[in-house]
């Protein structure tokens, strides 16, 4: 999940503008945000965005099939999680994978 989150905001962001990754504990769960400059996701596009076969611009179909956000949304839901995108204050999209945390061994 994290890679793919991480090639999308690579291939999303602006030449000089990083991706930025954070991980936080929030109490009984582990958020991880990802955070790009690109051109974000508005109404439609955000709502496709976790559908099969969806890829933004749509327009190259050497760069992936559009599954990427689809599993990755599956699976943190399956391991008891979510990933849901936001707007990222002054231009671009964040993506947090929230997880449960691990219990203390």
């Amino acid at each position: 999940m994290l890679a793919h989150l991480l090639a999308n905001a690579v291939r999303h962001s602006p030449a000089g503008r990083p991706v930025s990754v954070s991980a936080e504990a929030r109490g009984d769960r582990v958020e991880l945000r990802v955070t790009d400059r690109g051109p974000g996701l508005t109404g439609a596009a955000r709502k496709g965005a976790f559908l099969p076969f969806q890829r933004l611009g749509d327009t190259d179909n050497s760069t992936g099939l559009g599954l990427g956000l689809a599993l990755s949304r599956g699976l943190a839901e399956a391991m008891g999680g979510s990933l849901t995108p936001e707007d990222t204050p002054g231009g671009g999209l964040t993506m947090v994978l929230s997880l449960p945390a691990a219990e203390p061994s």
